[in-house]
């Protein structure tokens, strides 16, 4: 009853923003976190900048589709060598005390993305293995009953979705609970997945519209790159958030004769 009634209240705060010129951002008052997990390249375990260019270039468009700057946290294994994006450093337990400060500033919902390697126990978080069971028990005690959206760009992440699914949330991972996802050596820019994402990100009218846009994304780069076998990206939506979400686009709408 609880969830439902913060659902609802979301739902009314959506529909009180209408009457302004320019509307503020439905996310606007979402906590946000980007987290790059591991900076090591696939099969060489040499450096790659793969995922901090996704932690930092995600982090952006996100902000560009209507999350506020001021609500959204990026981690990173190294932080010191990205002093401009101004990372926190990616360590589960920093992780789930600033998520959970965040979203006391920033109670509309919450947005959680991880970009790392993974296995079918968990995903990479530095010198730690955060398992599915860890992750559940920091959303839960951070996010509660918030509208949540959750997006794992890792190998295997797949397995998170029993652990994390319900009505309040919709988690897109990458791949199957038994398949790898692709691009994470030091030549890559971006995980296939990250890729995808802000590939997708600047049309998607939503999360609803991202997820599809960006499993199609994945699918045609895996057959460009002869990649196999393919890493099937998962989506879960739980029949609470999927309303609020479907009537919550990105970017700030602008009302008929605002500017």
């Amino acid at each position: 009853m609880k969830m439902r009634l913060l659902i609802i209240a979301a739902l009314v705060a959506l529909g009180a923003q209408g009457g302004c010129a320019r509307a503020q951002s439905r996310f606007s008052n979402w906590a946000a976190i980007i987290v790059a997990g591991d900076y090591h390249a696939a099969h060489t375990n040499n450096p790659t900048e793969t995922f901090d260019n996704a932690r930092r270039d995600v982090a952006h468009a996100f902000e560009k589709a209507g999350f506020s700057p001021a609500n959204l946290i990026q981690f990173s294994v190294r932080p010191q060598r990205y002093l401009a994006d101004a990372p926190r450093k990616t360590d589960p337990q920093g992780i789930f005390d600033d998520l959970r400060a965040l979203t006391g500033r920033a109670p509309g919902g919450c947005l959680i993305y991880f970009t790392t390697h993974g296995s079918p126990q968990g995903i990479v978080l530095d010198d730690s293995l955060a398992t599915p069971r860890l992750l559940r028990t920091i959303v839960a005690n951070s996010c509660g009953a918030r509208p949540t959206v959750i997006i794992l760009s890792a190998c295997f992440s797949g397995v998170f979705i029993p652990a994390l699914k319900g009505d309040n949330r919709m988690i897109l991972t990458a791949a199957r609970s038994d398949r790898a996802s692709f691009g994470c050596s030091e030549a890559d820019i971006y995980p296939f997945f990250d890729g995808c994402v802000l590939e997708a990100l600047p049309a998607a009218t939503g999360f609803l519209g991202l997820a599809p846009a960006v499993g199609a994304c994945v699918a045609k780069r895996e057959r460009a790159e002869d990649a196999w076998p393919p890493s099937k990206p998962q989506l879960a939506v739980g029949k609470a958030i999927r309303p609020l979400l479907a009537a919550s686009p990105f970017r700030p709408r602008v009302a008929k004769g605002g500017p």
